[in-house]
């Protein structure tokens, strides 16, 4: 089965790619359409209202299987108003670039210490218009992780916090770690799980 992935981050379509080896599903990203790619005002409330706002706009473009993913940044010990939450990439209305984002998130740690820290995920598949499905299954969220200040001295474009996050059981930076671990990191297992369940009962 061909899914388009609901995004133009290479870096994301080839660890989901990677995830999904070993399964019946042929992953293609919006780029290899060779068409526009439409904007989507990603103004949900919570990674899974802004995930389906995704998927079925760009089923409603393309006519064909579509999945969009969508994430929120929960850190702890820093004041309610700047909690990130799905505003990841966004800081008092700007839209960050990936140094952007690095220099606000590490500049935070800087602050108020290593801060501890998870995403939580959630997903849309929209297969045709009776047959749409979203989680956001505990499951499909991060470990723990620690945001520091101070950056690795690789830069990788796709993941931009990658460089200033530090796995918490083995205390390596995501990028010291093997790219087996980097793509479960990428890609839980929770949302494994979720292909199996939706896409074997069609």
């Amino acid at each position: 089965m061909q899914l388009l992935y609901g995004t133009g981050n290479p870096a994301k379509i080839s660890a989901m790619k990677r995830r999904l080896a070993d399964s019946n599903i042929e992953i293609i990203g919006l780029k290899d359409l060779n068409k526009e790619i439409p904007e989507v005002i990603e103004d949900g409330n919570t990674p899974l209202e802004n995930a389906t706002l995704k998927a079925k706009a760009y089923y409603k473009e393309y006519g064909m299987p579509v999945f969009s993913c969508d994430s929120g940044l929960y850190i702890d010990a820093i004041p309610d108003e700047l909690q990130p939450g799905v505003h990841v990439r966004t800081v008092a209305g700007k839209v960050l670039t990936d140094a952007e984002m690095r220099d606000y998130y590490s500049g935070l740690a800087a602050k108020y210490g290593n801060l501890k820290a998870r995403y939580r995920n959630a997903i849309c598949l929209v297969i045709d218009e009776e047959h749409i499905y979203g989680a956001m299954d505990e499951n499909m969220e991060s470990g723990e992780f620690i945001i520091t200040s101070k950056s690795h001295e690789k830069v990788k474009e796709g993941f931009p916090l990658d460089s200033i996050s530090i796995d918490i059981k083995s205390g390596k930076y995501y990028y010291d770690l093997d790219k087996d671990e980097l793509d479960q990191l990428a890609v839980e297992d929770g949302f494994l799980e979720f292909f199996k369940k939706y896409l074997v009962k069609l």
